[in-house]
This record gives structure tokens, sequence and C-alpha cells, in this order.
């Protein structure tokens, strides 16, 4: 706990417009500017030593009011100072603002607010050991930090008061390192190095903490430092995914131990596509049934294409999965079959077809086959009751093959469906990750940047 305090202010009238300027942090002051003409004073001895006039003629005006009082880490700090920075990269100028902060008992912060984005930084009392291959591993923290850029900052603008002489033109080296939500920086002169690490926050929890009433910033782009909305999904998504995926397995696998696969049908046929086949040898039709067709029935040459004909009437107990597997004897052929599956209560009709091939030959390789002697058909519902079979077939040379009908056979396709929907969230989510740290890292010049730091 930080006991309650009186802010204490020491004053004094600037020498170059009279104005009067307010001291906050005492004795800590190397230099203030002006809040009123921008001229920088020695605090030391502001009646006499005029250091450096500010130059620019449109005056930039901090978003926080030099003399607010916010509360950061649970500790109080007035807003004592304020400079604006640039830097420029490739004939371009980017440039930042910094806010003072001071505590007689904590010492000094700093707020630093770019495009929206803003960062609370303490100075480092112990410094880092120098970056290895781009990466800082930070000792108080066990942070690994990675270099994000270097660049020249000049001083541009300052208001009020300074732990150190500062000058409007000052230069210095900033390399940053990045362990979001944490900002390491080193700031490097002929004469020092500084280090401090910063940590990311949002213009709304910096607005709160220094109970403003106005509206901060807006946001553009992605910062360094800003953490990302995907950090920890990527993978608490997979986890949920693939425990669904599990899920979905294990019904599966239920089905299958579960499935009767009962043979409702069987019957071997002969396809004949010479012109004008038709089949011979069908059995005499039953009255009130379909003629059916006498397994292994021989066929003879008439004028008319080859004929399609109807099988037995097969019962189907339950409603449910249907299976139509046609096994041949093909050999460089092929075959096609349309079937019709009709029930014969209502003469409703399930129409189905499928085109079997195979080719075997040899060539400089050696020898080779192509196709399947063999062909599956899958309905995936038909209602219980009476059915036939009406197959029309197709081919470019003789062919025996058996047809065998199966009700209660496992789908797998859609518990594949299933899998692979369970798939679209954990990669889209995977696939945004990425794009955000893409986007965070194209505005780096490490060649050690880069990834995705999502793991847990």
């Amino acid at each position: 706990m930080v006991a309650a305090r009186t802010t204490a202010v020491a004053g004094f009238n600037c020498r170059s417009c009279g104005a009067a300027v307010e001291r906050r942090a005492l004795t800590h002051t190397r230099a203030v500017a002006c809040t009123s003409c921008g001229a920088l004073l020695d605090p030391n001895d502001p009646n006499v030593v005029i250091q450096q006039q500010a130059q620019l003629r449109e005056r930039i005006v901090p978003a926080i009011p030099l003399g607010t009082r916010g509360t950061f880490d649970g500790h109080p700090f007035d807003v004592v100072g304020f400079q604006y920075r640039t830097i420029d990269v490739d004939g371009t100028t980017y440039g930042w603002r910094e806010y003072v902060l001071f505590n007689p008992y904590q010492g000094f912060r700093y707020l630093s607010e770019y495009d929206g984005h803003w960062n609370f930084i303490r100075p480092l009392p112990n410094w880092p050991a120098e970056p290895q291959g781009g990466t800082i591993h930070g000792t108080w923290d066990d942070a690994s930090y990675r270099h994000f850029q270097t660049a020249d900052a000049t001083t541009r603008f300052v208001l009020g008061e300074f732990p150190w002489r500062v000058r409007v033109g000052d230069r210095v080296s900033v390399s940053d390192f990045v362990a979001p939500p944490r900002l390491l920086s080193r700031e490097r002169t002929k004469d020092e190095t500084t280090w401090s690490v910063g940590r990311y926050m949002t213009g709304a929890e910096v607005w709160t903490a220094c109970g403003l009433s106005t509206s901060p910033p807006d946001v553009k782009g992605i910062f360094a430092n800003q953490p990302s909305p995907y950090q920890g999904k990527v993978m608490a998504t997979w986890r949920r995914g693939l425990m669904l995926a599990g899920l979905v397995v294990l019904l599966l696998v239920g089905r299958e131990i579960t499935a009767s696969r009962e043979q409702v049908f069987t019957g071997s046929f002969v396809s004949q596509p010479t012109p004008g086949a038709t089949p011979t040898g069908l059995a005499a039709p039953i009255p009130g049934q379909p003629p059916a067709a006498t397994p292994g029935a021989s066929f003879a040459t008439t004028d008319a294409a080859e004929p399609a004909f109807v099988t037995d009437t097969f019962t189907l107990r339950d409603g449910g999965t249907l299976e139509l597997d046609v096994a041949t004897d093909l050999t460089n052929a092929w075959l096609a079959l349309d079937f019709a599956l009709v029930n014969l209560a209502t003469g409703t009709a399930v129409n189905v077809d499928t085109e079997i091939e195979r080719y075997a030959g040899t060539d400089a390789d050696g020898p080779w086959t192509e196709g399947s002697t063999s062909g599956r058909l899958l309905v995936p519902y038909v209602p219980a009751g009476e059915y036939y079979l009406r197959v029309e077939p197709a081919g470019n040379a003789p062919t025996h093959y058996t047809l065998t009908v199966r009700r209660d056979v496992v789908s797998e396709l859609p518990y594949f469906l299933a899998l692979g929907a369970l798939c679209v969230w954990p990669i889209f989510v995977a696939v945004r990750a990425a794009s955000f740290e893409s986007r965070r890292w194209q505005e780096s010049d490490s060649e050690s940047g880069g990834g995705d730091d999502d793991d847990d």
C-alpha cells in the first residue's frame, strides 16, 4: 500500500514567455519544457539559462494532459512530461508519443503510444545480456524476446519535466525485442545504454487508469507486442476437435460392431453384349409378382439390344442402408449396370448405377493392371418391405457377374464427413493466428522474426 499523499509542486516563471512553470518531480527533474511556449529550461537555474527553443510551427497536443494522475500497477502516477519522437524507415517517417510518469516512491515510469497502441514502461535496473542470434532471454520474467526492429529515434517536441537533459533533436539508437504482450527496448548513444521493459495496454485500459472522459486514439494495424487474440486458442481448439473426433470414431466402431450385414439376395448372371441379346430361361411369372430371372440364365441373339431383366423378390425386415455388391470376371473389358430398386407394394423405385472395368497388359516397364473386377453401391436408406431389382446391363465383352444384396451395412461417409467438419474450425483458427503473426512481422526488419507463438 502507498500512503495517501499531496503532490508537492514547485515552480518558477518561464524566462522566454513569462508563463508559470510547475515542477512536480522536484529534484528528480533534469529538464523542463514550458507547457506554454515549449522553451527548454534548466531547472537548476531557470531564470538565467534557456537551453533550447521549440521550433515546431504547429504544436503537438498530448492526448493525456500534463498533471493527470493515473493508477498503474496499483500505484498512483502523475503525468509530468511528454515528448514526440520519430524514426525514418525507407524514406517514411513514423512518429509516436511518450509520456513521463512520476511517483516519489516508485520513481519514473513511461507510457508510449503509436497508432492507438499503448505500452506501460519501466526502466530496468539490471540489464539483460546482449542478444544472441536476435534473441534475448529475460532473467526477470523467464521470457525469450525476439528482435523486432532497430532504428534511430529523434526527439521532435517536448513538454513538461524529464529525468534527463532532453533536447529537441536528440538522437538515440532504439532496438526493440518482443515477447507479446511484453516489449524490451534498448536505447543507445555513444555515451550510455539504457534498457526498459513495456507491457501492452489498450487505449481503454489507459483511459480507465487515468480517469479520462474523452476517447483514446483509434487503433490502427497490429503493433509489435500486441497480444494475439488467438493466443492459446489454436491448441485448445485442436484439443476440443480431437476429443469430438474420438467420439465420432467410437460411434463408427460401435456401428461396425452392431451392423447385421444381412444378405437378402444373391444371383449369378451373364452379360452378352451381342447385337440384340435377350435373356432366355426366365422363370415363369408368379401372379402378383414381377417375372424373375433364373440365376445363370443364358442369352440368345435377337434383333433387339441387350434387354433389362428383373430379379427374384427379397424382403427387407427393417429400414436402413442397402448394399449392392457386384463381382465379375472382367479382363480387358468393361461392364455398366443400371439398377432400379422397386418396392413391390408401392411401385416406387430407387435408381443407382455403376461401371466396372479392368485392363491388364505388359509394356517396356513390365506387367501392369488398371481398374477392378468388382463394384459396390450403397443406398443410404431403404424402408422395410418387399423389393426386386430391375437390372439393365451393358458392356463390350461377355461377362459373368454375381450380384449380392445386403441390408444394414455401415455407411462410413457420414462419419468421415463429420471428421472433416470437425477440422474446419481448428484450421480456420490456425490460419487466422498465422495471419495475425504474419501481419505483425511484416513491420519488422529482423531476419529472426516471424512464426506463430500460439503453443499452449
